[in-house]
Protein backbone atom coordinates (compact mmCIF):
# COMPACT_ATOMS: atom_id res chain seq x y z
CA UNK A 1 0.00 0.00 0.00
CA UNK A 2 1.89 3.44 -0.98
CA UNK A 3 -0.37 6.60 0.10
CA UNK A 4 1.17 9.96 0.18
CA UNK A 5 0.08 12.21 3.32
CA UNK A 6 -0.21 15.84 3.47
CA UNK A 7 -0.98 17.58 7.26
CA UNK A 8 -1.76 21.46 7.76
CA UNK A 9 -1.71 22.26 11.20
CA UNK A 10 -1.29 26.25 10.77
CA UNK A 11 -2.55 27.18 14.47
CA UNK A 12 -0.90 23.96 16.15
CA UNK A 13 -3.74 22.35 17.65
CA UNK A 14 -4.30 18.64 16.42
CA UNK A 15 -8.14 19.56 15.22
CA UNK A 16 -6.70 21.30 12.02
CA UNK A 17 -5.04 18.61 11.14
CA UNK A 18 -6.27 17.69 7.32
CA UNK A 19 -5.63 13.89 6.04
CA UNK A 20 -5.65 13.28 2.62
CA UNK A 21 -4.77 10.23 0.78
CA UNK A 22 -3.76 9.94 -2.78
CA UNK A 23 -3.47 6.18 -3.67
CA UNK A 24 -1.38 5.38 -6.06
CA UNK A 25 -2.20 1.48 -6.32
CA UNK A 26 -1.07 -0.25 -10.02
CA UNK A 27 -3.73 -2.19 -11.69
CA UNK A 28 -2.21 -5.22 -10.14
CA UNK A 29 -1.59 -3.94 -6.67
CA UNK A 30 -5.45 -3.15 -6.55
CA UNK A 31 -6.65 -6.35 -7.97
CA UNK A 32 -4.46 -8.48 -5.35
CA UNK A 33 -5.82 -5.88 -2.48
CA UNK A 34 -9.44 -6.63 -3.27
CA UNK A 35 -8.83 -10.19 -3.20
CA UNK A 36 -7.08 -10.38 -0.52
CA UNK A 37 -9.92 -7.62 1.34
CA UNK A 38 -12.74 -10.32 -0.20
CA UNK A 39 -11.39 -13.38 0.56
CA UNK A 40 -10.84 -12.15 4.42
CA UNK A 41 -14.34 -11.14 4.40
CA UNK A 42 -15.70 -14.54 3.10
CA UNK A 43 -13.92 -16.32 5.98
CA UNK A 44 -14.69 -14.21 9.18
CA UNK A 45 -18.14 -14.20 7.43
CA UNK A 46 -18.28 -17.78 6.80
CA UNK A 47 -16.71 -19.07 9.85
CA UNK A 48 -18.44 -17.78 11.91
CA UNK A 49 -21.99 -18.18 10.67
CA UNK A 50 -20.50 -21.51 10.73
CA UNK A 51 -20.73 -21.01 14.44
CA UNK A 52 -24.10 -20.11 14.73
CA UNK A 53 -25.97 -22.47 12.57
CA UNK A 54 -24.28 -25.39 14.69
CA UNK A 55 -25.48 -23.36 17.46
CA UNK A 56 -28.86 -23.49 16.37
CA UNK A 57 -28.93 -26.56 14.74
CA UNK A 58 -27.67 -28.54 17.69
CA UNK A 59 -29.39 -27.99 20.68
CA UNK A 60 -26.10 -29.91 22.99
CA UNK A 61 -24.18 -27.04 22.58
CA UNK A 62 -26.67 -24.93 24.04
CA UNK A 63 -25.12 -24.80 27.26
CA UNK A 64 -23.83 -21.93 29.26
CA UNK A 65 -19.96 -22.38 28.39
CA UNK A 66 -20.74 -22.33 24.43
CA UNK A 67 -23.05 -19.36 24.59
CA UNK A 68 -19.98 -17.11 25.04
CA UNK A 69 -18.72 -19.05 21.74
CA UNK A 70 -21.91 -17.88 20.32
CA UNK A 71 -21.61 -14.22 21.92
CA UNK A 72 -17.79 -14.28 20.05
CA UNK A 73 -19.35 -15.55 16.57
CA UNK A 74 -22.20 -12.50 16.27
CA UNK A 75 -20.08 -9.94 16.75
CA UNK A 76 -17.12 -11.08 14.32
CA UNK A 77 -19.57 -12.49 12.18
CA UNK A 78 -20.48 -8.57 11.26
CA UNK A 79 -17.74 -7.11 11.44
CA UNK A 80 -16.97 -9.26 8.35
CA UNK A 81 -20.60 -8.39 7.14
CA UNK A 82 -20.46 -5.07 7.68
CA UNK A 83 -17.29 -2.97 8.45
CA UNK A 84 -14.85 -4.46 6.47
CA UNK A 85 -17.02 -4.24 2.98
CA UNK A 86 -18.43 -0.55 4.19
CA UNK A 87 -14.17 -0.04 4.56
CA UNK A 88 -12.90 -1.35 1.25
CA UNK A 89 -13.72 1.60 -1.20
CA UNK A 90 -12.26 3.66 1.26
CA UNK A 91 -9.04 2.56 1.65
CA UNK A 92 -9.40 1.58 -2.42
CA UNK A 93 -10.40 5.20 -3.15
CA UNK A 94 -8.69 7.16 -0.14
CA UNK A 95 -12.16 9.19 0.02
CA UNK A 96 -15.26 8.64 1.86
CA UNK A 97 -18.35 9.10 -0.27
CA UNK A 98 -21.20 8.08 1.51
CA UNK A 99 -21.55 10.51 4.06
CA UNK A 100 -21.92 12.15 7.51
CA UNK A 101 -24.21 9.68 8.87
CA UNK A 102 -23.23 6.36 7.50
CA UNK A 103 -19.57 7.58 8.61
CA UNK A 104 -20.98 8.02 12.09
CA UNK A 105 -23.02 4.27 12.31
CA UNK A 106 -19.76 2.68 10.64
CA UNK A 107 -17.36 4.30 13.68
CA UNK A 108 -19.77 3.26 16.22
CA UNK A 109 -20.14 -0.39 14.93
CA UNK A 110 -16.28 -1.01 14.58
CA UNK A 111 -15.61 0.16 17.40
CA UNK A 112 -18.38 -1.49 19.36
CA UNK A 113 -17.83 -4.97 17.15
CA UNK A 114 -14.23 -4.99 18.25
CA UNK A 115 -14.60 -4.46 21.78
CA UNK A 116 -17.40 -6.91 22.19
CA UNK A 117 -15.12 -9.28 20.64
CA UNK A 118 -12.56 -8.86 23.10
CA UNK A 119 -13.98 -8.62 25.51
CA UNK A 120 -16.19 -12.54 24.34
CA UNK A 121 -12.26 -13.66 24.83
CA UNK A 122 -12.27 -12.62 28.29
CA UNK A 123 -15.47 -14.14 28.85
CA UNK A 124 -14.47 -17.45 27.41
CA UNK A 125 -11.57 -17.80 29.09
CA UNK A 126 -13.01 -16.94 32.56
CA UNK A 127 -14.85 -19.46 31.70
CA UNK A 128 -12.69 -21.92 30.93
CA UNK A 129 -10.77 -20.66 34.18
CA UNK A 130 -13.70 -21.49 36.20
CA UNK A 131 -14.20 -24.90 34.28
CA UNK A 132 -10.51 -25.97 36.16
CA UNK A 133 -10.39 -24.45 39.23
CA UNK A 134 -14.00 -24.93 40.08
CA UNK A 135 -15.13 -27.96 38.48
CA UNK A 136 -18.17 -29.24 40.89
CA UNK A 137 -20.16 -25.53 41.06
CA UNK A 138 -18.93 -25.05 37.24
CA UNK A 139 -20.79 -27.71 35.78
CA UNK A 140 -23.65 -27.56 38.25
CA UNK A 141 -24.31 -24.47 36.26
CA UNK A 142 -24.12 -25.01 32.97
CA UNK A 143 -28.30 -25.32 32.56
CA UNK A 144 -28.01 -21.68 33.85
CA UNK A 145 -28.28 -19.77 30.59
CA UNK A 146 -30.22 -16.80 32.02
CA UNK A 147 -26.61 -16.19 34.08
CA UNK A 148 -24.73 -16.26 30.37
CA UNK A 149 -26.92 -13.79 29.11
CA UNK A 150 -26.65 -11.74 31.62
CA UNK A 151 -23.18 -11.55 30.83
CA UNK A 152 -23.27 -11.31 27.04
CA UNK A 153 -25.68 -8.37 27.00
CA UNK A 154 -23.07 -6.74 29.84
CA UNK A 155 -20.71 -7.02 27.64
CA UNK A 156 -22.42 -5.38 24.71
CA UNK A 157 -23.14 -2.64 27.04
CA UNK A 158 -19.99 -1.94 28.10
CA UNK A 159 -18.39 -1.95 24.24
CA UNK A 160 -20.92 0.90 23.95
CA UNK A 161 -20.65 2.66 26.58
CA UNK A 162 -16.30 2.75 25.95
CA UNK A 163 -16.18 4.53 22.30
CA UNK A 164 -19.90 5.12 21.28
CA UNK A 165 -20.43 8.01 23.41
CA UNK A 166 -17.58 9.52 22.35
CA UNK A 167 -18.26 8.85 18.72
CA UNK A 168 -21.46 10.50 18.68
CA UNK A 169 -21.09 13.71 21.14
CA UNK A 170 -17.49 14.32 20.79
CA UNK A 171 -17.48 17.34 18.24
CA UNK A 172 -20.85 18.83 20.61
CA UNK A 173 -18.68 18.86 23.38
CA UNK A 174 -15.39 20.07 21.58
CA UNK A 175 -17.96 22.65 19.90
CA UNK A 176 -16.82 21.39 16.02
CA UNK A 177 -15.63 18.43 13.63
CA UNK A 178 -12.56 17.94 13.43
CA UNK A 179 -12.69 15.36 10.69
CA UNK A 180 -12.14 16.83 7.19
CA UNK A 181 -14.78 16.16 4.49
CA UNK A 182 -13.79 13.20 2.47
CA UNK A 183 -12.48 11.53 5.53
CA UNK A 184 -14.02 9.20 8.05
CA UNK A 185 -12.62 8.79 11.60
CA UNK A 186 -13.10 9.30 15.08
CA UNK A 187 -12.98 12.93 16.43
CA UNK A 188 -10.90 11.46 18.89
CA UNK A 189 -8.42 10.52 16.74
CA UNK A 190 -5.65 12.51 17.63
CA UNK A 191 -6.40 12.59 21.58
CA UNK A 192 -3.87 10.41 23.27
CA UNK A 193 -5.10 10.76 26.69
CA UNK A 194 -8.33 9.10 25.28
CA UNK A 195 -6.67 7.01 23.45
CA UNK A 196 -4.32 5.88 26.50
CA UNK A 197 -7.49 5.37 28.82
CA UNK A 198 -9.56 3.61 26.20
CA UNK A 199 -6.75 1.24 25.10
CA UNK A 200 -6.59 0.30 29.13
CA UNK A 201 -10.10 -0.90 29.03
CA UNK A 202 -10.11 -2.29 25.62
CA UNK A 203 -6.56 -4.15 25.52
CA UNK A 204 -4.20 -3.71 28.09
CA UNK A 205 -6.88 -5.13 31.06
CA UNK A 206 -8.34 -8.12 29.03
CA UNK A 207 -4.65 -9.05 28.07
CA UNK A 208 -3.50 -9.12 31.85
CA UNK A 209 -6.64 -10.87 32.99
CA UNK A 210 -6.42 -13.86 30.16
CA UNK A 211 -2.87 -14.33 30.73
CA UNK A 212 -3.56 -14.52 34.60
CA UNK A 213 -6.47 -17.01 33.98
CA UNK A 214 -3.78 -18.87 31.30
CA UNK A 215 -1.53 -19.25 34.11
CA UNK A 216 -4.19 -19.87 36.94
CA UNK A 217 -4.59 -22.60 35.34
CA UNK A 218 -1.66 -24.28 34.35
CA UNK A 219 -0.40 -23.64 38.22
CA UNK A 220 -3.95 -25.78 39.03
CA UNK A 221 -2.84 -28.26 36.30
CA UNK A 222 0.61 -28.80 38.12
CA UNK A 223 -0.50 -29.06 41.46
CA UNK A 224 -3.10 -31.51 41.04
CA UNK A 225 -0.37 -33.68 38.70
CA UNK A 226 1.91 -33.23 41.67
CA UNK A 227 -1.01 -34.57 44.40
CA UNK A 228 -1.96 -37.16 41.99
CA UNK A 229 1.33 -38.50 41.88
CA UNK A 230 1.71 -39.04 45.61
CA UNK A 231 -1.51 -40.37 45.92
CA UNK A 232 -0.34 -43.37 43.36
CA UNK A 233 2.94 -43.46 45.05
CA UNK A 234 0.80 -43.77 48.36
CA UNK A 235 -1.45 -46.95 47.30
CA UNK A 236 1.13 -48.69 45.82
CA UNK A 237 3.38 -48.99 48.98
CA UNK A 238 0.21 -49.47 51.19
CA UNK A 239 -1.11 -52.45 49.04
CA UNK A 240 1.44 -53.82 47.28
CA UNK A 241 1.20 -57.44 48.62
CA UNK A 242 -2.76 -57.28 48.39
CA UNK A 243 -2.88 -56.55 45.11
CA UNK A 244 -0.08 -59.14 43.87
CA UNK A 245 -0.88 -62.02 46.10
CA UNK A 246 -4.79 -61.44 44.93
CA UNK A 247 -3.56 -61.49 41.22
CA UNK A 248 -5.41 -57.88 40.86
CA UNK A 249 -3.89 -55.12 38.53
CA UNK A 250 -2.16 -52.51 40.37
CA UNK A 251 -4.27 -49.92 38.22
CA UNK A 252 -7.42 -51.76 38.95
CA UNK A 253 -6.27 -51.13 42.97
CA UNK A 254 -5.37 -48.31 42.36
CA UNK A 255 -8.67 -47.03 41.07
CA UNK A 256 -10.46 -48.93 44.14
CA UNK A 257 -8.41 -46.76 45.98
CA UNK A 258 -8.98 -43.66 44.62
CA UNK A 259 -12.86 -44.31 45.04
CA UNK A 260 -12.36 -45.02 48.53
CA UNK A 261 -9.94 -41.88 48.77
CA UNK A 262 -12.91 -40.02 47.26
CA UNK A 263 -15.53 -41.18 49.34
CA UNK A 264 -13.12 -40.37 52.47
CA UNK A 265 -12.68 -36.83 51.10
CA UNK A 266 -16.14 -36.06 50.62
CA UNK A 267 -17.24 -37.46 53.75
CA UNK A 268 -14.77 -35.64 55.59
CA UNK A 269 -16.07 -32.00 53.63
CA UNK A 270 -19.02 -33.09 54.54
CA UNK A 271 -18.63 -33.85 58.10
CA UNK A 272 -16.82 -30.85 59.07
CA UNK A 273 -18.63 -28.34 60.71
CA UNK A 274 -16.75 -25.34 59.64
CA UNK A 275 -17.53 -26.38 55.80
CA UNK A 276 -20.36 -24.90 54.35
CA UNK A 277 -19.19 -25.80 50.33
CA UNK A 278 -17.23 -28.59 48.60
CA UNK A 279 -14.23 -27.57 48.15
CA UNK A 280 -13.39 -29.26 44.72
CA UNK A 281 -9.73 -28.55 44.68
CA UNK A 282 -9.49 -30.97 48.50
CA UNK A 283 -12.62 -33.17 47.93
CA UNK A 284 -11.80 -35.51 45.27
CA UNK A 285 -9.19 -37.07 44.02
CA UNK A 286 -7.10 -36.11 41.00
CA UNK A 287 -8.04 -37.38 37.64
CA UNK A 288 -6.08 -38.92 35.10
CA UNK A 289 -7.94 -38.12 31.81
CA UNK A 290 -9.57 -35.04 34.02
CA UNK A 291 -5.96 -33.29 34.06
CA UNK A 292 -5.12 -34.12 30.35
CA UNK A 293 -8.40 -32.52 29.52
CA UNK A 294 -7.51 -29.67 31.74
CA UNK A 295 -3.81 -29.32 29.61
CA UNK A 296 -5.82 -29.23 26.92
CA UNK A 297 -7.63 -26.15 27.92
CA UNK A 298 -4.22 -24.59 29.33
CA UNK A 299 -2.74 -25.11 25.75
CA UNK A 300 -5.41 -23.78 23.76
CA UNK A 301 -5.28 -20.87 26.18
CA UNK A 302 -1.77 -19.92 25.77
CA UNK A 303 -2.54 -20.06 22.08
CA UNK A 304 -5.40 -17.44 22.49
CA UNK A 305 -2.98 -15.15 24.75
CA UNK A 306 -0.26 -15.00 21.61
CA UNK A 307 -2.99 -14.69 19.44
CA UNK A 308 -4.81 -12.34 20.96
CA UNK A 309 -1.17 -9.93 21.71
CA UNK A 310 -0.26 -10.80 18.23
CA UNK A 311 -3.44 -9.08 16.58
CA UNK A 312 -3.94 -6.02 19.18
CA UNK A 313 -0.78 -5.11 20.76
CA UNK A 314 0.94 -3.64 17.60
CA UNK A 315 -2.82 -1.42 16.72
CA UNK A 316 -2.96 -0.48 20.45
CA UNK A 317 -0.17 0.62 21.08
CA UNK A 318 0.86 2.66 17.59
CA UNK A 319 -2.71 4.44 18.28
CA UNK A 320 -1.09 6.12 21.17
CA UNK A 321 1.90 6.92 19.96
CA UNK A 322 0.84 8.41 16.62
CA UNK A 323 -2.22 10.44 18.73
CA UNK A 324 0.77 12.02 20.87
CA UNK A 325 2.80 12.61 18.16
CA UNK A 326 0.12 14.11 16.55
CA UNK A 327 0.46 11.79 13.74
CA UNK A 328 3.47 12.61 12.32
CA UNK A 329 6.11 10.48 13.59
CA UNK A 330 4.19 7.46 12.04
CA UNK A 331 3.38 6.55 8.14
CA UNK A 332 -0.34 6.20 7.50
CA UNK A 333 0.62 2.62 5.66
CA UNK A 334 1.75 1.36 9.11
CA UNK A 335 -1.65 2.04 10.69
CA UNK A 336 -3.51 0.59 7.97
CA UNK A 337 -1.69 -2.32 8.03
CA UNK A 338 -2.29 -2.90 12.27
CA UNK A 339 -5.71 -1.89 11.31
CA UNK A 340 -6.06 -4.75 9.14
CA UNK A 341 -4.29 -7.14 11.36
CA UNK A 342 -7.23 -6.14 13.99
CA UNK A 343 -9.80 -7.35 11.69
CA UNK A 344 -7.52 -10.87 11.12
CA UNK A 345 -8.64 -11.80 14.66
CA UNK A 346 -11.95 -11.90 13.70
CA UNK A 347 -10.91 -14.74 10.96
CA UNK A 348 -8.75 -16.91 13.50
CA UNK A 349 -11.31 -17.02 16.21
CA UNK A 350 -13.98 -19.56 15.02
CA UNK A 351 -11.17 -21.53 14.15
CA UNK A 352 -9.10 -20.68 17.22
CA UNK A 353 -12.34 -21.53 19.84
CA UNK A 354 -15.01 -23.69 18.57
CA UNK A 355 -12.63 -25.97 16.83
CA UNK A 356 -10.94 -26.69 19.75
CA UNK A 357 -13.97 -28.17 21.27
CA UNK A 358 -15.00 -31.49 20.62
CA UNK A 359 -18.67 -30.81 20.45
CA UNK A 360 -18.64 -28.21 17.93
CA UNK A 361 -16.32 -30.04 15.77
CA UNK A 362 -19.03 -32.85 15.68
CA UNK A 363 -21.56 -30.45 15.12
CA UNK A 364 -19.46 -28.44 11.73
CA UNK A 365 -19.05 -32.06 10.65
CA UNK A 366 -23.06 -33.05 10.68
CA UNK A 367 -23.50 -29.33 8.78
CA UNK A 368 -20.63 -29.65 6.35
CA UNK A 369 -21.00 -33.61 5.78
CA UNK A 370 -24.13 -34.96 6.44
CA UNK A 371 -23.93 -37.75 4.46
CA UNK A 372 -21.56 -39.14 7.19
CA UNK A 373 -24.12 -38.95 9.71
CA UNK A 374 -26.77 -41.19 8.03
CA UNK A 375 -27.29 -44.60 8.53
CA UNK A 376 -26.82 -46.45 5.05
CA UNK A 377 -29.85 -47.61 3.86
CA UNK A 378 -28.35 -51.49 4.06
CA UNK A 379 -28.40 -51.52 7.63
CA UNK A 380 -31.34 -49.71 8.13
CA UNK A 381 -33.29 -52.61 6.40
CA UNK A 382 -30.88 -55.14 8.60
CA UNK A 383 -31.63 -53.59 11.55
CA UNK A 384 -36.15 -54.07 10.76
CA UNK A 385 -35.39 -57.66 9.97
Amino acid sequence: MSEERTESNSSGDCSDASVQRSPVFSGLAFVMLMLMMVSLVVVIVFGNALVIVAFKVDKSLRRQCNYYFLNLAVSDFLVGAFCIPVYIPYVLTGRWTLGRGLCKLWLVMDYLLCSASVFSIVLISYDRFLSVTRAVSYHARQRMTHQAIIKMIAVWVLAFVLYGPAILFWELVVGRSRVPKGECFAEFYYSWYFLLSASVLEFFSPFISVAFFNLSICLSIRKRRFHSRDVHIHLQMSEPTSAQGDGIPLSHNWGFGMKHAIKGSIHSQTSSPTSGKLDPSTSRAPNPSRLSRDKKIAKSLAIIVCVFAICWAPYTLLMIIRAACRGRCIEHHWYEVTFWLLWLNSAVNPFLYPLCHSSFRRAFSKILCPNWHTAPPSSVLRSGQ
